[in-house]
């Protein structure tokens, strides 16, 4: 084990030995941890980066107090790391390249045309979907309906029935009608269609006050596994909430569940009104 006379040693013989390439190399290399990081954080994977930071600070004790570990070692060790999390997360990083080099395109090349046609379709949606939620709270009919990205686990949207539907006021609320054989299940909306509905989604693992039903413990079930939002409407209480992340806003006004939808269209429609 070096003693704390070797560790200073080796901290001011680095520093002696200054050279820019060096600097570059720290750059890259922490530029591949933050991107690392900010990636699980994107995708929901919060415990995965205590992980990631705990593994990295255990293997710099050992490369700081070991005779024997190189720190190139360490180096190596973090590159491998991340690069064993980035694969984990290969599809979503796929995705978000994608998304970001099409929002960029459509900036520069949509006319005011396509994007008035586009902000006119999606209002339709909002409005449509935003009827049906009021309608369900003020008769007090329990509603899950998850806003899809189009990367929900196969397995989730096969649980139910797939509808391909129009997405209209009277056919979301048709479908919550108490004894109607889906109500139970959650429905999914992938942009201008009505997916499936009555499906079967996971349930959070984690503790939270006993008013929170199935269907509250569902909706921020499947935002942990997948990078969707979700619509709760409690056949309790009639109270709105909405689900982003695993995280849960209750008590949802016309105007906030007005804007929490547009967000959700802004992201999910391009500059023509298609999907992405």
């Amino acid at each position: 084990m070096r003693s704390i006379q070797e560790i200073w040693s080796s901290i001011k013989s680095v520093a002696l030995d200054f050279q820019w390439i060096t600097v570059i190399e720290l750059i890259l290399f922490f530029f591949v941890i933050y991107f690392v990081i900010r990636t699980l954080y994107e995708n929901n994977a919060k415990r995965f980066i205590f992980v990631y930071i705990f593994l990295m600070l255990c293997m710099g004790a050992v490369t700081l107090f070991s005779l024997k570990t190189d720190v190139l070692w360490f180096f190596l060790f973090v590159l491998i790391l991340s690069l064993f999390f980035l694969i984990l997360f290969t599809v979503e990083i796929k995705r978000g390249i994608w998304n970001a080099g099409k929002s960029a395109q459509h900036r520069t090349s949509a006319s005011p045309v396509k994007q008035t046609v586009a902000s006119q379709r999606a209002d339709e949606y909002v409005t449509g979907i935003g009827k049906a939620v009021q309608n369900l709270s003020k008769s007090n009919t329990g509603a899950l309906i998850v806003l899809s990205n189009g990367n929900l686990p196969k397995d989730i949207i096969e649980s139910g029935v797939l509808l391909n539907a129009s997405i209209s006021s009277q056919l979301i609320e048709g479908i919550f009608i108490p004894k109607a054989p889906l109500h139970d299940g959650a429905m999914i909306i992938y942009g201008d269609k009505i997916q499936a509905a009555g499906c079967f989604l996971p349930l959070t693992q984690k503790d939270f006050p006993k008013d929170y039903g199935t269907r509250h413990r569902a909706g921020i079930g499947v935002t942990e596994v997948a990078d969707v939002a979700a619509i709760i409407v409690s056949e309790e209480t009639g109270i709105v909430s909405y689900v982003k992340r695993g995280e849960i806003t209750r008590y949802v006004d016309s105007v906030g569940l007005k804007r929490f939808l547009k967000e959700y269209y802004w992201k999910e429609f391009n500059a023509e009104g298609k999907k992405s």
